[in-house]
């Protein structure tokens, strides 16, 4: 095979042809770059991410990729956003105060241009609807699923995850992500101290706008979002999922369960934080 190699990952071997450039991180999805467009496994809650795609961009949304429909080949055509999307320790620019109020405005636009999304019952969505359902939650905000250019993030990317629920729901886990609110005794993370993850949360949440009900709620909101995403792990690794059977390996339940009992120390903190005058 002159013009194609053989790539082996999560137990299946991946024909890679000479136009393909195969784009990393992720850890889960086997994603290939083809000139200005990204290819990527469709699922049964693809035709729902594409809708929500054109509803975004019809709506002026320019913070997310376009869908181009299917390939030759079953997968799912997408824009490629050019810029940088950091990985971990996250990189100095992907920390500063400019790009943490960026991605609370980013993120509120986000939910903003949801509005209005057509509720069609015969769409199915990767994670089921959480109520109420306020918006469309990107499911999956985090630094890892963002675009930044010199050092600002300028769009989100892999929607899959995106299903109906509250703001609150998308919020609380970007603010785990992007603040961040992992327990400092980490290594290689690059956490701060607990008394400045309550500033940058303040700081998240009113670039976001955030309400008072829910600036109390978003502490224990990330808490629930990690137990929803260990559990996850866990059916997704016992259903013969390769690649989080992988993620449990290595210890991210342990990680997350690390950062969980975090919140709970910290809570009154962090929500003093959020609702002070």
């Amino acid at each position: 095979m002159a013009d194609e190699e053989v790539l082996a990952g999560g137990g299946v071997d991946h024909v890679v042809r000479a136009d393909e450039e195969v784009l990393t991180g992720g850890g889960v999805n086997h994603v290939v770059r083809v000139g200005s467009t990204v290819r990527r496994p469709v699922g049964a809650w693809t035709p729902a991410v594409h809708a929500l795609l054109g509803h975004l961009r019809a709506r002026g949304f320019t913070g997310a990729p376009r869908a181009h429909g299917i390939d030759g080949e079953g997968r799912e055509i997408l824009d490629f956003v050019p810029g940088d999307v950091p990985g971990y320790p996250l990189p100095e620019w992907a920390s500063t105060d400019d790009a943490l109020v960026a991605v609370g405005v980013l993120l509120r636009d986000y939910h903003d241009a949801t509005l209005g999304f057509p509720a069609d019952p015969d769409f199915s969505w990767y994670f089921p609807p959480v109520g109420p359902a306020e918006v469309i939650c990107h499911g999956d905000a985090a630094t890892y699923n963002c675009v930044f250019r010199d050092g600002l993030p300028v769009a989100f990317i892999d929607f899959d995850t995106a299903h109906p629920g509250p703001r609150i729901w998308d919020v609380a886990y970007a603010a785990y992500r992007f603040v961040s609110l992992s327990d400092p005794r980490h290594e290689g993370v690059g956490s701060w101290p607990v008394a400045e993850q309550a500033r940058r949360l303040r700081l998240f949440a009113d670039a976001y706008g955030l309400g008072d009900a829910d600036r109390r709620a978003l502490p224990s909101t990330a808490r629930a979002r990690l137990e929803h995403l260990v559990r996850h792990m866990y059916d997704r690794a016992a259903a013969g999922d390769e690649a989080f059977a992988g993620h449990i390996a290595r210890g991210d339940d342990r990680f997350y369960h690390a950062d969980m009992a975090h919140l709970d120390r910290c809570e009154a903190a962090f929500r003093s934080a959020l609702v002070s005058r």
